[in-house]
């Protein structure tokens, strides 16, 4: 005899089973709605300091004659230019507006912050390195540490994957193929000294990957968030 598709072999027996089937319906249940989470579209963003346009075209002035002078470089676009404040590898579409109304909070307990882009250097080193940039001055590191620790726990707190790197203020204007010895550049860079700016806003941007000129990322500002 049956009861609703179950064997009779009792009323214990009837209920366990019962409690066994329904457990491993839950289970599965479980395990798609993570397989589904799996699946849901993610987006590459990154929350950064981006320069005023007059601070760009300095910096490009200054880099122009010289681009042409090592072929490994592979120069980054000036309109890319911008300091990270925080990297994000993975972030739910479910978790943007979430994210957004965040880090619009953490950016308004903060103060504007005035800023310069001055002297060089490279990751991970000078003899072998992959990343050539410019970088600010010492005496504003905290300010913008602390803008970058409250953008940080904006977004893990939206549910974002943030990366943990130790936070170095810098722009990146150009990376090597090959790592290779930088030393002449960060000689070229060491005197440059561009026009000083006031930090108002942070931005939030999402990264398309290869949908850039040459196969670059495209960036596209998703928001711009009021700092103070």
């Amino acid at each position: 005899m049956t009861v609703d598709g179950d064997i009779a072999y009792g009323t214990r027996t009837s209920v366990w089973w019962r409690g066994l089937r329904g457990a491993v319906q839950s289970a599965e249940s479980t395990g798609d709605r993570r397989d589904s989470m799996r699946r849901m579209p993610t987006m590459r963003m990154f929350v950064a300091v981006v320069p005023p346009a007059e601070v760009l075209d300095d910096l490009a002035r200054f880099l122009e004659p010289r681009r042409d002078a090592d072929g490994p470089l592979r120069w980054a676009p000036p309109e890319q230019w911008h300091i990270t404040l925080a990297f994000m590898s993975s972030v739910r579409e479910r978790s943007l507006d979430g994210l957004v109304q965040r880090l619009g909070r953490a950016a308004a307990r903060r103060s504007p912050v005035a800023l310069r882009l001055v002297g060089g250097g490279a990751f991970p080193t000078v003899e072998s390195a992959r990343v050539l940039w410019v970088g600010t001055p010492i005496d504003v590191a905290g300010d913008l540490t602390r803008l970058a620790e409250g953008a940080r726990s904006a977004a893990n707190k939206a549910g974002a994957n943030v990366a943990r790197a130790r936070f170095r203020p810098h722009v990146t204007v150009a990376r090597l193929r090959i790592p290779g010895d930088v030393t002449g550049w960060l000689r070229v860079l060491e005197p440059y000294a561009g026009p000083p700016w006031t930090a108002h806003e942070i931005s939030l941007v999402q990264s398309h990957l290869g949908e850039g000129v040459g196969g670059r990322p495209r960036h596209e500002t998703v928001a711009s968030l009021p700092v103070g």
